[in-house]
């Protein structure tokens, strides 16, 4: 899915941000908790740490 390229694709200094706007546009559209898994995946992909993807994520949900 572009969401996931999108984040697999940030380069270093846009990482976080980019994982921020994809999981954003997820929980937006309905599909947050079931794209959590893929997104970390995507994050950790670019070098986030589990944590810091998983926190990233669960920021984009109470947004």
């Amino acid at each position: 899915p572009a969401l996931l390229r999108f984040v697999r694709t940030a380069p270093n200094g846009q990482r976080n941000a980019r994982l921020f706007w994809a999981a954003c546009r997820a929980h937006e559209s309905g599909l947050g908790q079931e794209m959590t898994t893929a997104l970390t995946t995507a994050a950790l992909h670019t070098g986030l740490s589990e944590r810091e993807a998983r926190a990233t994520i669960a920021s984009a949900g109470r947004r």
